[in-house]
């Protein structure tokens, strides 16, 4: 068979087939119509209040200017780890930076990289606050807040103003629990019970 033969005998299969008049593009418009589901579920969505699991709370804190240095450790932490900490000698795992923030950023920030830390393992870390020394009324209000939250932190086992190569009285060296996973794998690697 000839391409000419093969063109007319498809010709003449195809001699019924009509042309599609309608377009071949799906109809993508957005229903306007609200089904009672629809409205029920919209109406739960905006009444359903949003679970804060943060512990840390917002409210009145004790004032701290630029020059109060925090220090604050939990019950059973030795001496020597808090000096250690307190003369900034173990190596910073990590930093958080609140400048700029507002309280309440500032709180979901710290919550969340206090997690963080346990997750990843991170022991030694760095939150820099600020001194608030441009405040009018002197008040250090970040650093005020984080005095509070710390030790809310269950994971926080101690913290102190940093040296001033890393801050000053600006930020804060925090010691943070292992997990409980690295306290299972220190048991093992150590023979403990």
């Amino acid at each position: 068979m000839t391409s000419k033969d093969e063109r007319l005998a498809f010709l003449e299969e195809m001699k019924d087939v009509r042309r599609i008049r309608k377009s071949n593009r799906a109809d993508v418009a957005a229903r306007t119509e609200l089904t009672p589901g629809h409205l029920v579920r919209q109406q739960a969505a905006v009444e359903a209040k949003v679970r804060d699991v943060n512990p840390l709370t917002a409210d009145v804190v004790e004032p701290l200017t630029a020059h109060d240095v925090l220090s604050w450790q939990r019950p059973g932490v030795q001496h020597g780890v808090f000096k250690k900490l307190r003369l900034g000698q173990y190596p910073i795992e990590a930093r958080l930076d609140l400048h700029r923030m507002t309280v309440e950023e500032a709180r979901k920030e710290v919550f969340q990289f206090i997690n963080d830390c346990v997750n990843y393992g991170l022991r030694s870390v760095i939150i820099l606050h600020g001194k608030g020394e441009r405040n009018p009324d002197g008040v250090a209000q970040l650093k005020s807040y984080l005095a509070k939250w710390l030790p809310e932190l269950e994971p926080v086992l101690a913290f102190h103003s940093a040296q001033k190569r890393h801050g000053g009285t600006g930020a804060a060296y925090v010691m943070v629990r292992k997990s409980d996973h690295e306290k299972q794998q220190n048991r093992e690697m150590h023979g403990g019970a």
